[in-house]
């Protein structure tokens, strides 16, 4: 990221979510920066797609306040829904309809939710195919398409909506790892191209070569902050270390 003052996209101010009387997240915040790429690593039931949902408004809180660019998004329709078109999110599962092809799955949110020109998203949608290699698919059903196809074909769909910011929730975790490559290659070139982003992801390379900002979550709790070069190479705290060890023992 520039050194250079960004402007403050999304914010986490204070938030409290709760599941019955499990809690997930207590007095968390965060702020997102535009044009910068935040990773948030941890182990398994930290809270790392929570924080996801809440930031796309899928998920109630019991306590603080979501903003976008200053204004709070609360539980009403209305707000949840000019998020949802600013704030796009991909999911592990791909979340494709089985009974359309592949370009009538990109086309329909634009062309439902944002009332846009069949024609001219047709088009886009052609052109966003044909960048993650998949023109050739646009008349297939998911169920004819591979699980990495299927997920940069849920990429494509979120970038038709001419989102501000791009959240990814573990989005390789159900791939085979011959699939993982061509999936976090187009991850990649958005970020080259300054796309606001945060990634939730176990690809502890991909978050290393493409996070401006890593968080590491432990426990609902951000337990270190900082640049890809001070996490992965630097931790500072023990619980840190302890994860990232668990990466790395094949090495020693």
């Amino acid at each position: 990221m520039s050194e250079n003052k960004k402007e403050e996209i999304i914010k986490v101010n204070h938030i409290t979510k709760r599941y019955d009387d499990n809690s997930v997240l207590e007095d968390f915040s965060l702020s997102v920066y535009e044009g910068e790429v935040v990773v948030i690593v941890g182990p398994s039931g930290c809270g790392k797609s929570t924080i996801l949902r809440i930031m796309n408004g899928l998920e109630p809180i019991q306590k603080g306040e979501v903003t976008y660019r200053g204004e709070k998004v609360d539980g009403k329709l209305g707000s949840i829904t000019r998020i949802r078109e600013k704030v796009g999110m991909v999911f592990q599962s791909y979340e494709l309809f089985p009974h359309k092809t592949i370009l009538q799955n990109v086309m329909l949110a634009p062309v439902l939710v944002q009332k846009r020109d069949k024609k001219e998203v047709k088009e886009e949608a052609l052109q966003l195919l044909a960048r993650v290699g998949l023109a050739e698919k646009k008349d297939s059903y998911p169920r004819q398409l591979s699980g990495g196809q299927k997920q940069r074909v849920a990429i494509v769909r979120a970038l038709c909506m001419h989102p501000e910011v791009l959240l990814f929730d573990e989005v390789t975790a159900a791939l085979d790892p011959e699939m993982v490559r061509e999936v976090l290659e187009v991850i990649l070139s958005l970020a080259k191209e300054g796309k606001t982003m945060v990634i939730v992801t176990h690809e502890m390379a991909f978050a290393e070569a493409i996070a401006d900002r890593v968080i590491f979550l432990d426990a609902g709790q951000i337990e270190e902050e900082g640049t890809a070069e001070e996490f992965f190479r630097h931790p500072k705290s023990e619980r840190a270390k302890q994860f990232l060890n668990s990466f790395t023992y094949e090495k020693k």
